[in-house]
């Protein structure tokens, strides 16, 4: 079942929800307003979600290498919380930037603060978290990983 939902938006508003269309290739308002409600949704579900569950993240992050012990000081925070850290991918943007993407899994309590600490080091450029729910056991979909 579908509901019709009227929403009024003002002029800039709106110009930004087309721009949005544009960029991504929408076909029409609707399609567009749904994925943007469906991530909010979500975004919302994963601040309000179990602290103390189980989670899997990835922080993603564009930094100058040059910042004076930046590398080290990140390579330093991913070795004392290796019980968080999964795997790493780093790869050089330009001659100065690099990005970093850091896979990690455990409580959401612990996870959030380390991938957000990452993110606050002083000469990250950029960078963003996203936390999902990590898959419960013996809950399997289609297919097995021996």
């Amino acid at each position: 079942m579908t509901q019709r939902i009227t929403i009024t938006l003002d002029d800039e508003t709106a110009a930004a929800l087309d721009a949005f269309m544009a960029r991504r290739g929408y076909a029409n308002r609707s399609e567009a307003m749904r994925d943007l409600l469906h991530g909010g949704l979500a975004r919302s579900a994963e601040e309000a979600g179990d602290p103390e569950g189980e989670c899997v993240a990835v922080a993603s992050f564009v930094y100058d290498h040059a910042e004076r012990e930046l590398g080290r000081r990140l390579l330093d925070a991913q070795h004392a919380h290796h019980d968080l850290s999964v795997a790493t991918l780093h790869a050089h943007l330009d001659a100065h930037h690099c990005v970093e993407v850091a896979l990690l899994r455990g409580q959401a309590r612990a996870v959030r603060p380390f991938a957000e600490s990452l993110i606050a080091e002083r000469g990250v450029r950029l960078g963003r978290v996203n936390l999902m729910p990590a898959p419960r056991p013996g809950r399997r979909r289609g297919h097995r990983h021996d």
